[in-house]
């Protein structure tokens, strides 16, 4: 409470005083892009992801802009220790988000390698996919996909060096005859998702779905 009283909690746009539990007040909440997708039907993630993998069903949440409100959410909860952010975004999530009784059957999130997870202290997506899980009452792994080789975050890339295949990933115990839902943060070329994806799929006779933060457009 005295915590609350000496440092309040702020629109990260405006910086008014907001509730502890949000994350932008009313005003700039309205300058977040929500995709509005249809998880099941067509929409531009699933066509992008189809080009690299047999993909069943995609969502982003929101658009990622140049300078806009969207990718400053983003940004503060990667690179600023915003964890709140995670939770908040799960619950957007959720109420955009209906599995309509065709719920995936596990749900794992793109790892970090342990160098950069040292580095930055915690996986940005870890508490967003514990909140989802939590909402759906879907089981998630944090394990079963290992990142084996460290890379420079792709905001820092180029867009040439973006589309090169630095990072591979690896399925750390058997997995057959599964429906995944595959995390991540931000859909820039596909690459990452994809990299995972496959790693996913030729583990055994399973099939991926992909949901994503937010969409770089």
């Amino acid at each position: 409470m005295i915590l609350d009283v000496l440092f309040p909690n702020r629109c990260i746009h405006c910086n008014r005083i907001i509730d502890s539990e949000i994350l932008v007040c009313d005003l700039c909440f309205n300058q977040v892009h929500f995709t509005h997708y249809d998880y099941f039907g067509n929409n531009p993630i699933k066509e992008k992801c189809s080009l690299f993998f047999p993909i069943e069903n995609a969502f982003a949440l929101i658009h990622f802009e140049e300078e806009s409100l969207s990718r400053q959410i983003i940004h503060d909860l990667k690179y600023r220790s915003r964890e709140k952010t995670g939770k908040v975004l799960a619950e957007w999530t959720t109420e955009r988000l209906d599995f309509k009784g065709n719920k995936p059957d596990l749900l794992v999130s793109v790892p970090l390698h342990r160098k950069k997870l040292k580095e930055r202290g915690y996986n940005q997506l870890h508490l967003f996919t514990e909140a989802l899980s939590e909402f759906y009452n879907i089981p998630f792994d944090h394990e079963l996909v290992r990142r084996n080789h460290y890379s420079k975050a792709q905001a820092l890339k180029d867009k040439k060096h973006r589309l090169e295949t630095v990072s591979t990933f690896s399925i750390t115990r058997p997995l057959t005859e599964k429906h995944i839902l595959v995390i991540d943060d931000v859909f820039t070329t596909g690459n990452t998702v994809s990299s995972v994806a496959w790693e996913i799929l030729n583990a055994g006779n399973n099939k991926v779905s992909v949901l994503v933060m937010a969409e770089d457009v």
